[in-house]
């Protein structure tokens, strides 16, 4: 019987070693622009510099996905999970922050240490990962990626959700969609798999 791909040498240790290789240039090349980022966001907003929760991750542990804050502080306070069409808890810093996607530069870092990989499920709020069934829990067999299926078919998620209701929104016309692109990928994940999602998201950006 074929394994599936979850369980291929390059999901389980080849991936890695190209994951530590690409990260670990991209923080030394890199950190002038996260200095500049950093100044930024505390000069527009203050302190914290980044914006830290839980998410479910590789194994179905958990962890805290580290971005550049881009909403006011305790955000999470004023609304929902779900980012909404011109959410006001957005900074000005933020907002260009979200369109160049350079809030997630962060996460480098996360995929040098192993908490997550270039390519992989983007990770998803533990209430709705400790909901999930059958190949569903596949998806927790790839570490949580930077990019992957579903960051592309939903880069402009906050234009899908709309400015109402955006959790609602979520939960009833993308979530499910998003974990089946998810499930896709652990079922596909190679490193064809991954120069191409790569490829794809550029060229989205």
């Amino acid at each position: 019987m074929r394994k599936p791909a979850y369980d291929s040498l390059y999901n389980r240790r080849i991936k890695r070693l190209i994951d530590i290789c690409i990260s670990a240039v991209a923080l030394f090349v890199l950190w002038p622009l996260y200095l500049v980022i950093a100044i930024a966001v505390v000069i527009e907003d203050g302190r914290p510099i980044f914006y830290r929760a839980d998410r479910g991750g590789y194994k179905g542990t958990v962890y805290k996905i580290c971005k550049f804050r881009t909403m006011v502080r305790n955000a999470d306070k004023i609304g929902g999970g779900t980012t909404a069409l011109h959410d006001p808890r957005i900074t000005k810093v933020g907002n260009i922050l979200r369109k160049t996607k350079l809030d997630e530069i962060p996460q480098i870092g996360q995929v040098f240490l192993g908490k997550m990989s270039f390519v992989g499920p983007r990770p998803e709020l533990l209430c709705y990962v400790n909901k999930y069934e059958e190949d569903e829990k596949d998806i927790l067999q790839v570490r949580p990626g930077i990019t992957d299926f579903s960051s592309i078919e939903f880069i402009n998620l906050d234009e899908i959700v709309g400015g109402d209701n955006a959790d609602e929104m979520y939960e009833k016309y993308v979530l499910e969609k998003k974990n089946h692109l998810r499930i896709k990928y652990a079922h596909e994940v190679s490193f064809v798999t991954d120069c191409l999602i790569l490829f794809k998201t550029l060229a989205a950006v």
